[in-house]
């Protein structure tokens, strides 16, 4: 197959190279980039492990051809971080223990990015929907729920501050 050209945003940076247009964006964010947050569970779609924002909206990377993402700006749990700091939102699913294995983590915490960059202020029941493609065998989601309310009221408070 012929490479094709590949201009996109990945992190905030602007990454151009060429690329095999039947390739993932999971396997190039991870091979070519080097972005191992970004994890393979199930390859179909089915567990939100491989979850990205792409142009502002949750995305399984595994069903995305890399090609789809020309001219996309994507972000993965690497950019949440700023300086070195972990993201309120990163740090709430450690204060929560909801990191359990850590597989999930990742997907977790950028669906819920994602939530939380349309609506800062969801309900629960809006978390659990935002979260309802993201499979966990290990926290029961509980923890990952209050991690997510968790932020919510930190950065409410924070902000009346």
């Amino acid at each position: 197959m012929k490479s094709t050209p590949l201009r996109l945003r990945v992190n905030g940076k602007t990454i151009e190279t060429m690329v095999e247009p039947n390739q993932r964006l999971l396997d190039f964010l991870r091979d070519e980039l080097r972005l191992t947050g970004v994890k393979e569970g199930c390859g179909v779609g089915e567990c939100g492990a491989c979850t990205v924002i792409m142009n502002g909206q949750a995305v399984n990377s595994c069903l995305v051809l890399v090609g789809q993402a020309n001219g996309a700006d994507v972000l993965t749990v690497e950019g949440l971080a700023e300086d070195g700091e972990l993201s309120p939102l990163q740090q709430s699913f450690i204060d929560h223990g909801a990191v359990h294995c850590g597989f999930c983590t990742p997907g977790m915490v950028m669906s819920a990015q994602a939530l939380l960059m349309k609506n800062p202020k969801p309900s629960r029941s809006e978390i659990k929907t935002a979260l309802s493609g993201n499979l966990c065998r290990c926290t029961g989601y509980q923890q990952i729920v209050a991690a997510v309310e968790g932020v919510i009221k930190k950065v409410g408070a924070d902000s009346a501050k």
